[in-house]
């Protein structure tokens, strides 16, 4: 980072300045409302996700659970809102858009549209896309950044943590190793499952040209210490799989596990995926919590035995 050229940063952080007054954040309502920002873009995400629960809806916004809630019940207060209990725990409610919530969003988009295309409508076709592009990758960038947290501060070290995407000698036999030794520690998973690994690996690198497919790993001391993969090709559907997702100890607590998971989902989105799957099975608590502060939701729970040993099994999705 202290090898980052001074006028990028102060062109980029001109330019954001630039862009939000443009946008009207600056003022107390946008989008030709009468409500703030925050309520705007809740309107808004809750209309792109049909139902969506306050847990959800905070990860998406980057808000406090508490800011939240008085978000919620202020929009229900103006009708724009209402909650009922989830089908699938009565313990949580699930949000979604009045008619006139409805309304409210129409009018927003129909704003927010005429604000871009006026912009744009005098830009030749190549211009408009690399505004495109350019905003999606500062804005991947940024998110990265935030969600990486602890791993930003671990690259400054005099030794340190390198994630790479694509293959490197060494990463199949570490992938099956991590796997077999973590997982015949943690649930007793014996060869059956190191073979299970081992077939998939060797179907999916053949594979790893494809446009649709990624595998990043994760280094530390010249030793790779985590990977996490995307096919996107084995389920079809335009449904992504996420695979082989793993951290040794010697790499926790250190922002790994959310990096590599940044990585993966970003490349999801980019490629457009309308859904990521993974399969995973109950116990793995800090996994899961990982999964869904980053929006995939259990679908599914049974009991089976696909890697060899009798468990819970679950199915986590992940809808854009």
């Amino acid at each position: 980072m202290s090898n980052m050229p001074s006028e990028i940063v102060q062109d980029i952080r001109e330019y954001s300045r630039n862009l939000v007054r443009e946008l009207g954040f600056l003022n107390k309502t946008i989008a030709g409302t009468d409500l703030t920002a925050s309520q705007v873009h809740a309107l808004v995400e809750i209309e792109k996700a049909g139902i969506i629960h306050a847990k959800e809806l905070s990860d998406v916004l980057v808000l406090e659970k508490s800011t939240i809630s008085r978000l919620i019940q202020k929009l229900i207060a103006r009708g724009e809102l209402y909650e009922s209990p989830s089908p699938s725990d009565i313990r949580k409610k699930i949000i979604q858009l009045t008619p006139q919530g409805k309304e409210t969003v129409q009018e927003i988009t129909k704003f927010a549209e005429h604000q871009v295309i006026a912009a744009i409508l005098d830009l030749p076709q190549a211009r408009r896309i690399e505004i495109v592009q350019g905003l999606q990758t500062y804005s991947n960038a940024l998110k990265e950044s935030r969600l990486e947290g602890d791993f930003k501060i671990h690259q400054q070290e005099k030794d340190p943590i390198e994630i790479v995407k694509g293959h490197k000698v060494g990463l199949i036999g570490r992938i099956i190793e991590m796997h077999a030794h973590y997982y015949s520690n943690f649930a007793g998973f014996d060869s059956f499952f190191e073979t299970t690994v081992t077939q998939g690996l060797g179907d999916f690198f053949p594979r790893l040209d494809h446009e649709q497919n990624a595998i990043w790993s994760v280094s530390h001391s010249n030793k790779i210490i985590g990977s996490i993969a995307i096919d996107g090709q084995d389920l079809g559907e335009n449904v992504a799989h996420l695979r082989w997702f793993i951290v040794e100890k010697t790499g926790k607590h250190k922002g790994l596990g959310k990096a590599l998971l940044t990585h993966a989902l970003n490349f999801c989105d980019e490629k457009g995926f309308r859904e990521v799957h993974l399969w995973t099975f109950k116990g793995l608590d800090a996994a899961r919590s990982l999964y869904e502060k980053n929006n995939f939701i259990l679908v599914e729970e049974y009991s089976g035995n696909q890697w060899g040993k009798s468990v819970m099994e679950q199915k986590f999705i992940r809808q854009r």
